[in-house]
């Protein structure tokens, strides 16, 4: 099945839906006026299209449609995340009683069929979600073939694996249009930049999450990955986004108040007096940057890790000796103010809005 275009069918379906629906609003104002001939024009036209669509793609029509869509995909990742754990126990528990030759056969074997059977069910109409359950699956065995014959061979563990990891999970995310599997490839690639980076700051590569700057790299990167063109993807831009902040400011958040696991060679409250600063500018920025540029993810984590920096700072000032009904009555007024703040903002955009329409 063509992802492209079934994304492209979905994206032209939720189109008919709000322009029937503002439509019919704006023939019920006095609006606007259509002739017969042209209402069932419009309506034959619309009709056609999302007839064709349903046969051709696996799309939703409706919200109720929507709503037990996404019911299935819970589903299909409860069912992926059983049947991968079952291989998982079911190679565990067994995988003494087979030779060394039989052993590096299943591990050779398994991934390779799962492939191929997950490419047979993509190339099938709506088989969406047994797609993604085969190519978690696919994953799943994949890792487990990687990690056991690296036990067989007596191979020295190193971040490359991470790297094989998040290349393989890469491909199925790309080729399959899941962002689970991109999710999944982006955290092993996290895990093997972070440690080589330790590795280039003297560490060894197993230690690379005591010094949370080791994560700097990876968030960069993640973050102008997501100004790659991913129109034909579902939302990989944003999970990119996410991902990238989220790697970013909780580093910055850990060394905000432990200053003594930093690179940085100087004193312990000045490190974390840095971060403090990097912090709340950076999440005030991300919040500008994501309502001016119309990116909510971005404006969501700017706002959920400003307030973690402001409430993790009234914590270390006052907790200890303040009664703590004042501790707690700071904590409200303080997140009035700052929602009055933000409805400012919002006012002082659509202020502008309105002078550019004008």
């Amino acid at each position: 099945m063509n992802k492209t275009s079934t994304l492209t069918a979905q994206q032209r379906t939720d189109q008919i839906k709000s322009f029937q629906a503002e439509l019919e609003i704006l023939k019920d104002t006095d609006v606007v006026s259509l002739t017969a001939e042209q209402n069932e024009k419009i309506a034959k036209y619309h009709q056609n299209l999302l007839s064709n669509y349903s046969l051709e793609f696996d799309i939703d029509t409706t919200k109720n449609e929507k709503q037990l869509s996404l019911g299935m995909k819970i589903v299909s990742f409860l069912a992926a995340l059983g049947l991968a754990f079952s291989i998982f126990f079911l190679f565990l528990q067994f995988w003494g009683d087979f030779k060394e030759s039989t052993q590096v056969f299943i591990l050779i074997s398994t991934p390779t069929v799962l492939v191929f059977f997950t490419y047979y069910l993509s190339n099938k109409q709506n088989k969406d979600y047994y797609t993604k359950i085969a190519a978690l699956l696919t994953f799943t065995t994949f890792v487990l073939n990687i990690s056991m014959i690296a036990q067989i061979f007596n191979i020295t563990p190193s971040p490359n694996a991470s790297l094989i990891f998040s290349l393989f999970a890469f491909l199925l995310a790309y080729a399959l249009n899941t962002r689970l599997l991109l999710g999944i490839g982006i955290i092993f690639f996290s895990f093997f930049l972070s440690a080589k980076v330790g590795v280039w700051g003297g560490a060894y590569w197993i230690n690379f999450s005591n010094h949370p700057e080791n994560f700097f790299p990876v968030a960069l990167i993640l973050f102008l990955l997501s100004f790659i063109n991913h129109s034909k993807y579902t939302n990989f831009d944003v999970v990119y986004r996410y991902f990238s902040m989220f790697l970013f400011f909780l580093p910055v958040l850990i060394l905000s108040n432990n200053g003594s696991i930093s690179y940085i060679n100087l004193a312990e409250d000045s490190i974390e007096g840095f971060y403090q600063v990097i912090g709340f500018a950076f999440s005030a920025f991300a919040i500008y940057i994501g309502i001016k540029k119309g990116l909510s993810e971005v404006t969501n984590m700017g706002n959920v890790f400003f307030v973690i920096f402001l409430y993790t700072k009234f914590f270390n000032w006052w907790w200890n000796w303040m009664p703590k009904y004042i501790f707690f009555l700071i904590i409200g007024i303080s997140a009035v103010f700052i929602l009055m703040i933000l409805k400012r903002v919002r006012s002082e955009l659509l202020k502008g809005k309105r002078e550019n329409l004008l």
